[in-house]
């Protein structure tokens, strides 16, 4: 999987397990979910903008099951939504 487009100084093609390593980093109290503010720290320390924004809005199209955090089986549903709405590119190679 690979991420391309979050900002123009970042473009950086990740594959599906380099995503899953760069998104658990954030993973701040180690539970193995990601939380809303630690998306939102991840987007920023990639250089995004309007991150609160951009970070409710991914976990309310990624949390299938509401929890309010994204487990490891909901990152598809991040990696679509970050290739659909903030324009990065993932690859499964």
């Amino acid at each position: 999987m690979a991420i391309r487009g979050v900002t123009s100084s970042r473009r950086e093609d990740m594959t599906l397990k380099e995503f899953k390593e760069w998104l658990k980093q954030f993973d701040a109290d180690g539970d193995g979910r990601i939380s809303r503010n630690e998306l939102r720290e991840a987007l920023r320390r990639r250089g995004g903008w309007f991150t609160t924004w951009r970070s409710g809005r991914a976990l309310r199209l990624a949390d299938k099951d509401n929890s309010g955090f994204l487990d490891d089986s909901e990152v598809e549903n991040l990696i679509a939504f970050a290739q659909k709405d903030l324009g990065m590119k993932v690859s499964a190679w």
